[in-house]
């Protein structure tokens, strides 16, 4: 039961993890031809192609990748609930997707921002496809907190400042559903 478990989460994760991925890499607007890239694109393709049929974009926003990422994380909360014999109603599902799916998000770019730091140490090729796509999902948190604290005799501080406030909202979010869940 516990190997079958683990099949699910990590089967589910994966994409999961690349459709969000795919989806975030479109707000930021990285380059296409990025080979990273152009993988996220291939294996996310034959759900979303369909999908964007049925669920026009918003305002430049991928809806039909919000739409499977909420699909997949759900259907997988529910394997997971209905192997585990546990009884949640669908609010208490749509609740954990959302949660699971917050988490993911502060978890890619808490693991961006601390990878994007210690790569720095080394001076990476800014060329290399990976270091770039990592620079521009990271760019957009960490350009407000070099905004807010400049690089202090040439140490830039402002990725530990974005862990900080990462750790803060994780932290928050998980206060705020523990108060929400003994409300109920």
């Amino acid at each position: 039961m516990t190997a079958t478990l683990f099949l699910i989460q990590t089967a589910f994760g994966f994409y999961i993890l690349a459709v969000i991925l795919r989806f975030l890499l479109q707000c930021v607007r990285a380059d296409f031809y990025n080979p990273l890239v152009q993988f996220l694109v291939r294996i996310t393709n034959p759900p979303l192609l369909p999908l964007r049929r049925i669920i026009p974009g918003y305002r430049g926003l991928d809806m039909a990748a919000i739409v499977l990422a909420i699909a997949l994380q759900f259907v997988e909360l529910a394997l997971l609930n209905t192997l585990a014999v546990r009884s949640v109603g669908i609010g208490g599902l749509l609740l954990m997707t959302v949660v699971e799916l917050l988490k993911l998000l502060i978890n890619i770019y808490l693991w961006g921002v601390v990878i994007q730091a210690v790569l720095s140490w080394f001076n990476p090729d800014p060329y290399h496809p990976a270091s770039r796509v990592l620079a521009q999902l990271t760019e957009p948190v960490l350009r407000p907190a070099r905004r807010w604290l400049p690089p202090i005799s040439g140490l830039d501080l402002s990725p530990m400042l974005v862990v900080v406030a990462l750790i803060f909202i994780s932290l928050l979010l998980q206060d705020l559903l523990g108060l929400w869940a003994g409300s109920l």
